[in-house]
């Protein structure tokens, strides 16, 4: 039987032996890892920020990991709003960033950031986290049926990328 304290015990606890774990969780979603520290910081202080008692770790590491994929998703829409209007900002004097192509190829988490919010959480559950589309769905609090449709958007968007860069590496 799980034990239940006040929110102090939980969260030192929760911290302690599950802070890791929601770290890397973050990082596969942001893949970044100071974002992913802030990212976890936000769900924990959201998660007990209204002082709850009467749950246990475990129950807290699933409320901690529904709001870092939300708070996820909200910093992907903020993005995303910013990118539309990026545009109003350059200068005609703008030099593009050099950066090797072949970086760009290999790096899987170069190609997850080209996902929307919803679509990489989908995927980083489904394949990161080994979740069933019904398990992502609560997690996200969307419904199965944009589950699979996020899934099969950003699985689709990815063997695209994959098959382009397999394309342009150079035949041996």
């Amino acid at each position: 039987m799980a034990r239940t304290a006040g929110w102090e015990a939980v969260l030192t606890e929760l911290v302690a032996l599950r802070g890791d774990a929601l770290t890397r969780y973050a990082v596969m979603l942001c893949g970044n890892r100071d974002d992913a520290a802030d990212l976890v910081q936000t769900a924990l202080e959201k998660t007990f920020g209204r002082l709850r008692n009467g749950f246990d770790v475990e129950t807290a590491e699933s409320y901690v990991r529904k709001a870092i994929a939300s708070a996820y998703v909200d910093a992907g829409r903020r993005a995303t709003r910013f990118r539309q209007r990026a545009h109003l900002l350059v200068t005609d004097d703008a030099v593009p960033a050099a950066g090797g192509a072949s970086d760009e190829r290999l790096d899987m988490r170069g190609h997850l950031d080209r996902l929307s919010p919803r679509e990489r959480a989908c995927v980083v559950h489904r394949y990161y986290g080994d979740l069933m589309v019904d398990d992502i769905a609560r997690t996200l609090g969307i419904s199965s049926g944009a589950v699979k449709r996020y899934l099969s958007d950003g699985l689709a968007k990815l063997a695209a990328a994959l098959d382009d860069a397999r394309r342009e590496l150079p035949h041996v």
